[in-house]
């Protein structure tokens, strides 16, 4: 009887033990994991806007190399060794709470060449950046002219042969107004557009309570060729930030780069920042809507058909609109729909039906509301014209909406004027 025991006890003495080893695997396992975790998202910055702090390359060669920001110290070295020495190299753990850089002081990282110019060959570069007829300008200023002076805007052109790169270097802007009539200062940022085709935008980082911020930021664009460089314009827009409402516009730079030689290296330059190009008030555009109330099922159907001449938004003459519809009870907004946006055109079409819940009986206490908006990837998207329709709307908007409460279970379409946003 006695081997018979023994025979059983050797299986669960084995099973214990193997029970134990399985529990202490799996815990080592998660121990391991979660030490991973924690020293990963160390590494990874807090951050999303990544392309546009300084010196990084908002088109990329190598869109694989996801460990560009959070590498180990040995490849951190390496990339050191191998970084070109006009290249800039980001320190992300030493920013603060806006994503700003503190200010230090050694040399100017944006321009590396200047240490090995002199003087006198600064200053002849200097004199090619600035054209005749801006020197003319600036000397007839009057006394009133410069008080209403906006600033001056400091940047760089360049364009790498071997990468086939534009680059542009956004230094600095000195002597901002003021937008903040309590603080007495500004948040400002710059936002940039390639013209004219609008296809590449790019805006600074936000630099709190100064009127001279110093941004010494670099954008680098590929596949441009530079032949086509003499073609294109820059295009500056000079804001400051608002946290509760639209960001106001502080001026706003144009660079036509035609006659403009890069094939002798980096070109400095600044120029005056000017008032922003403020469209008229006349001549906002039309938009074809259509509206149906179904009384039966107390909903309003919506169809945004067309819009046409509608202005431009800003110096490249092209717009991106789409058309957001608002529904407002009583004055109070309860509904809200967008159409999808078209690109670079005065004249839209869309063709988009939208329905909306009526909360009550009749249309008495309903209104409509159709914004028109030039969609910027930069900024705001800002408002092209404005439409309401209503019972208290005058004009064709009054006409309008009383058809459609008058012929229910039809389909009724109008051109409307577009009025100031």
């Amino acid at each position: 009887a006695l081997p018979v025991c023994q025979s059983y006890e050797i299986p669960t003495v084995v099973g214990i033990f193997s029970a134990f080893g399985l529990v202490f695997s799996v815990s080592l396992f998660a121990w391991i994991c979660c030490q991973r975790k924690s020293s990963k998202s160390n590494k990874t910055p807090p951050y999303k806007f990544v392309h546009v702090l300084k010196g990084v390359d908002i088109y990329p060669e190598n869109l694989n190399s996801k460990k560009k920001f959070g590498a180990d110290d040995k490849s951190e070295a390496k990339n050191k060794s191998a970084m070109p020495k006009n290249s800039l190299h980001l320190d992300l753990e030493k920013r603060d709470l806006n994503g700003n850089f503190p200010k230090t002081t050694t040399k100017m990282q944006g321009f590396p060449d200047l240490e090995n110019s002199s003087p006198k060959h600064f200053a002849e570069r200097k004199k090619d950046s600035v054209s005749p007829d801006s020197l003319k300008s600036i000397a007839s200023l009057s006394s009133e002219d410069k008080q209403d002076k906006l600033g001056t805007l400091f940047f760089s052109l360049e364009y790498n042969f071997e990468k086939k790169a534009f680059v542009v270097n956004i230094k600095e802007a000195r002597g901002l107004p003021a937008m903040d009539e309590q603080s007495m200062t500004s948040d400002p940022y710059i936002k940039m557009t390639i013209l004219p085709e609008k296809k590449h935008k790019v805006k600074t980082r936000v630099l709190r309570k100064t009127l001279d911020p110093a941004f010494d930021e670099t954008f680098t664009f590929y596949g441009i060729p530079y032949s086509q460089i003499q073609d294109l314009t820059l295009h500056f827009m000079v804001l400051s930030f608002d946290r509760f409402s639209r960001d106001d516009v502080i001026g706003e730079v144009l660079i036509p780069l035609a006659g403009i030689e890069l094939s002798e290296g980096r070109l400095l330059m600044d120029r005056e920042i000017i008032k922003r190009n403020v469209r008229k008030s006349s001549g906002r555009g039309e938009l074809l809507v259509s509206l149906c109330y179904q009384s039966t099922t107390n909903t309003l159907t919506v169809v945004v058909l067309k819009a046409r001449h509608l202005p431009k938004s800003d110096v490249s003459g092209l717009s991106d609109p789409y058309v957001k519809v608002n529904l407002y009870h009583a004055k109070k907004r309860i509904s809200k729909k967008k159409t999808h946006v078209k690109k670079c055109t005065p004249n839209a079409v869309f063709n988009e039906l939208f329905v909306f819940d009526i909360p009550c009986e009749g249309l008495d206490d309903i209104s409509i509301e159709f914004l028109v908006l030039d969609s910027d990837r930069g900024s705001r998207n800002e408002v092209i014209g404005r439409l309401t329709l209503g019972s208290s709307a005058e004009g064709t908007g009054g006409e309008h909406w009383k058809e459609i409460c008058e012929y229910p279970r039809r389909q009724i379409a109008k051109w409307h004027m577009l009025c100031d946003g």
